[in-house]
């Protein structure tokens, strides 16, 4: 039970992304006339930058998301200025849609999210499906304000809606011997164009796989959110449910799910198994134990700054939430099992 207090992983009002400094960077990139047209794509995370120079706007479509109502929580905090909506929904990594950072918003405008069925199934007692309305009206929705930390080094501060995944497992019961749970992203290459190409899609094997140890599934920080701002998930943020695990580096945050299945077996996930010595099955967040190929010490907040230059801020260990979650992994070997 958390004692109501303002944890370490609060955000703080100096963390705030000011509108007006990311619509400055904007109207400069347009004033030098910079566009991405015939720059190779960035594939690290030192391209600070590439990423600087998010390239021409990407075709929007209007946005017809629906308000959604949530009820206030200890993740949350009304007072915090955030990550701009827009930035939000603007920057994502969603490769079923393109692999450059403004693709998934570019490319997913006629995603269908409805209907929708969600399976949970494998080693539980009672297997349900959730269909479209269930997802935003089975289970009490809240707001919770979390850090969001890339493996490629960016972060964000977002208001996720949704509720704990704790609380779906509940009902479909675990049985004793589950110990793992699997995640599917929905695969459909008709509407995800990155899944019918592999130079589009970044050279994966679809569908996306992800998957958790039970206890970090049932840990009350795990989110199953379902909108952000207020409002129902936009196709390139996960639309319509999606996996919020803010102290794991966010590549372990499947998007579009379709099936949750539990079992006694560790599962595949879909980074692990196309570069294992770069991405493990934790990807628990540490500024101790770099990429391969950049360091994890510091990142980059996304939403702020100059054309040239944006803030960079230490890594926190666990992105913040240690005093809620280090004892999950005690007497671990975390350089070992990244």
């Amino acid at each position: 039970m958390y004692i109501k207090k303002t944890p370490d992983w609060s955000l703080k009002e100096s963390d705030a992304t000011p509108e007006p400094i990311y619509r400055q960077r904007r109207e400069i990139l347009k004033k030098l006339g910079i566009t991405l047209v015939g720059m190779p794509l960035a594939t690290h995370a030192d391209a600070g930058l590439f990423d600087s120079l998010l390239g021409s706007e990407p075709k929007q479509t209007p946005d017809k998301r629906r308000a959604l109502a949530s009820q206030s929580s200890a993740y949350s905090n009304r007072s915090l200025s955030l990550t701009p909506e827009e930035k939000i929904l603007k920057y994502n990594n969603f490769y079923e849609f393109g692999t450059d950072k403004s693709d998934p918003a570019a490319r997913s405008g006629n995603f269908k999210t409805n209907p929708w069925t969600v399976e949970v199934g494998g080693l539980v007692h009672n297997p349900l499906t959730l269909g479209y309305e269930d997802i935003f009206s089975k289970f009490p929705l809240e707001e919770r304000i979390y850090r969001l930390r890339c493996v490629e080094a960016w972060s964000m501060n977002v208001p996720w809606i949704g509720f704990p995944l704790a609380s779906l497992l509940r009902l479909a019961n675990p049985m004793g011997k589950a110990k793992y749970v699997a995640f599917q992203t929905l695969y459909d290459p008709k509407q995800m164009p990155g899944q019918a190409s592999r130079r589009l899609g970044g050279g994966i094997d679809y569908p996306y796989v992800e998957g958790l140890r039970l206890d970090e599934a049932m840990h009350p920080l795990t989110l199953i959110a379902v909108g952000l701002y207020g409002k129902n998930l936009a196709p390139q943020n996960g639309a319509p449910i999606r996996l919020v695990v803010p102290w794991k580096y966010g590549f372990k945050s499947i998007k579009s799910i379709v099936r949750i299945q539990l079992t006694d077996r560790q599962p595949p996930t879909t980074w692990n198994l196309l570069a294992p010595h770069e991405y493990g099955f934790y990807a628990n967040v540490n500024p101790t134990v770099d990429h391969p190929r950049w360091s994890q010490a510091s990142e980059r907040f996304i939403g702020e700054g100059s054309l040239f230059s944006s803030r960079r801020q230490p890594t926190l260990m666990f992105n913040g939430y240690a005093d809620q979650v280090a004892r999950l992994y005690k007497g671990m070997d975390l350089r070992k099992q990244f």
